[in-house]
């Protein structure tokens, strides 16, 4: 017997887990959602409380009510006058919508509530093997389509907008390989944004782990399916991007909507009876608790299965891995995941921090998981600013990030400039502080000090993005120059802010974009799967030089010419970043019979012009 709904011929099982409610009820619903019909009491065994109720059928609307102790000094908040979305329902009938009475004890909800819809199993659906990302597209389902003239307004900001001729078209003009799809998991808006008038534009406030979000997909399960099958068919692979660390029930006085409701002691990690907040959003799912974890494990199975993605990116991923001793690589939760006949043939990538005690973990995980790197978009940032001592990090960052993932491979790192969190491609180079003051903060929130400046260049970074080696991840938007006008954390922005402008898009620097993707993918220098040594015969496989041609003086603060010669057998090609304001030609002389042709510039003026990225080959005259 598991948790979840078994259906028979005549009805079906409901069982629920809970290790301390003394009473569980199954509440049917009618058609609408609205009104109860039939209220049936589980039977306890153990954690489980089940019970078969007769004449249930595919469609069939529900919801759960939880009796028990009300003991703060035992974390419990048991409250049967909350209607609970059951954890484990595939399909709900209308959003989450927050109202205060979702958090006050004795108020009714049942008309707040969402209601679960009974499913028959989803069937499972066949894909193809993925690959190691070539580089991925960081995707916000809703802000990528919702201003998009080229498609119906019947579909704009929903899942299968991306399964759209005219979204097919774009991702194809970037040669985009994996596309990351931002949180479709449903999810509630955070409890201050309703009296500041604003809503969740991210998705990482999650209720629950096997539904997916009725705004993004009306059509459930199935609208998933089918887009991910038309993108697979056109050569894509779909990542997603999963909350699994916190729920939108939030802090202590959040709302009760399910795990809170079924079992708080349980679900959620708690230290002296307060909750722990390892993840900076006032909760922490114990995902170190066995029936927590096979719980987290089992949802992302279902996803796998049932729409045929090809992988996961974690959030807080360090929280995956956390125990009451903290962070460790091979927890019950990591490590299943990497052993799961289904999971371990998945794309899985970490993000490798949260905000708990010994949070950052970058290069900690195990081979089998990729990790953002966030010091590929620091160190990068810093180089073109002009910082000083900062052409070694670039150059540590140009070759994959061994100091972080030299014992593993290169492809163990995502490189990004820019991301969903933090300011965009356009405003890291239009900024100087962030303006977050429409957030309703004060501007308190969001990261208070990134690397930027007024007046840099886009395509110099978009051009040392994609020439590294590692993983480039590039967030949809950047690679048309939009704006959030300096808001560095636009999470409660759905609207104007994250919404892509179409209409305005640079569609130079799309074309540019586009064609470093291009460059990429066609040049296997760019994407080696092992470290370079500085060794080889009979060029080693890697040199550096300074403006003079010469291997630079590493401990110069003021180096801002940077070449790199990376070589395989005779090939060889070189990477010229020149941070000066003053161009240069290449430093370089050809072997005989053999002349540099520059093949690639992010600024079409001299050789190796002022503040650019070049890329040469070395070709027989």
């Amino acid at each position: 017997m598991f948790p979840g709904i078994e259906l028979k011929a005549d009805g079906a099982i409901f069982t629920v887990r809970s290790k301390h409610a003394t009473r569980i009820d199954v509440c049917l619903f009618d058609s609408n959602g609205e009104a109860e019909t039939l209220r049936v009491p589980l039977q306890a065994q153990g954690d489980l409380h089940s019970a078969f109720i007769p004449d249930v059928k595919v469609g069939q609307r529900y919801g759960l009510r939880a009796d028990g102790p009300f003991d703060l000094q035992r974390d419990h908040r048991f409250d049967s006058s909350k209607l609970l979305v059951d954890p484990h329902a595939t399909e709900l009938d209308r959003p989450y919508t927050y109202h205060p009475d979702l958090g006050i004890r004795g108020h009714e909800t049942a008309h707040l509530m969402p209601k679960a819809i009974v499913r028959a199993p989803w069937p499972k659906v066949q894909r193809p093997a993925p690959h190691s990302p070539k580089w991925i597209y960081e995707l916000n389902v809703k802000a990528f389509s919702q201003r998009h003239p080229g498609i119906p307004e019947n579909i704009r900001g929903t899942i299968a907008a991306l399964a759209h001729p005219a979204s097919l078209a774009h991702f194809k003009k970037l040669n985009v390989d994996t596309i990351e799809l931002m949180p479709i998991l449903a999810w509630i808006d955070e409890r201050h944004l309703h009296a500041l008038g604003l809503s969740n534009a991210w998705g990482y406030n999650t209720v629950t782990f096997f539904a997916p979000d009725p705004r993004l997909a009306p059509g459930g399960f199935s609208e998933i399916a089918e887009t991910i099958q038309t993108l697979h068919s056109h050569g894509f692979q779909i990542i997603l991007d999963v909350a699994l660390n916190h729920t939108g029930e939030g802090h202590t006085h959040g709302p009760t909507l399910s795990f809170r409701g079924l079992d708080n002691a349980t679900y959620y990690a708690h230290a002296q009876a307060q909750l722990i907040n390892d993840s900076g959003c006032g909760n922490t799912v114990a995902l170190n608790e066995p029936s927590v974890a096979s719980y987290a494990l089992a949802a992302l199975r279902h996803w796998i299965e049932a729409t045929g993605a090809d992988g996961f990116r974690f959030d807080l991923a360090t929280i995956l891995g956390r125990d009451l001793s903290g962070f460790r690589a091979d927890s019950r939760l990591l490590r299943s995941i990497e052993h799961d006949p289904v999971l371990s043939q998945c794309i899985l990538i970490a993000e490798p921090w949260d905000v708990g005690p010994g949070g950052y973990q970058l290069g900690k995980f195990s081979n089998a998981y990729a990790e953002w790197n966030d010091r590929f978009r620091d160190d990068v940032r810093r180089f073109w600013r002009g910082d000083s001592h900062s052409a070694n990090g670039l150059a540590t960052r140009l070759t994959g990030s061994s100091d972080v993932f030299g014992s593993k491979s290169p492809r163990h790192g995502v490189n990004f400039i820019s991301a969903h969190d933090g300011f965009t491609l356009r405003d890291v180079v239009t900024y100087s502080t962030k303006n977050n003051y429409n957030n309703g903060e004060g501007n308190r929130d969001g990261k208070n000090e990134e690397v930027t400046w007024p007046g840099g260049r886009v395509r110099a970074l978009l051009a040392t993005l994609f020439l590294s080696q590692g993983i480039p991840m590039l967030t949809a938007g950047d690679e048309m120059g939009r704006t959030q006008n300096g808001n560095n954390n636009a999470y409660a922005q759905d609207n104007d802010v994250t919404w892509l402008h179409w209409a305005d898009a640079d569609q130079e620097l799309i074309t540019f974009t586009a064609t470093l993707a291009k460059l990429r993918s066609e040049e296997p220098f760019l994407s080696r799967p092992i470290f370079l040594t500085g060794k080889g015969k009979p060029f080693a496989d890697a040199e550096w030089f300074d403006l003079a041609g010469t291997t630079p003086d590493w401990h110069r603060p003021d180096n801002r010419f940077l070449g790199l010669i990376l070589s395989e057998g005779s090939k060889r090609i070189a990477i010229v970043c020149n941070g000066s304001a003053a161009s240069a030609q290449l430093p370089l002389n050809p072997r005989k019979q053999y002349q540099w042709q520059r093949v690639f510039c992010s600024r079409e003026e001299t050789h190796c012009p002022a503040h650019s990225v070049s890329l040469f080959r070395e070709v027989l005259v």
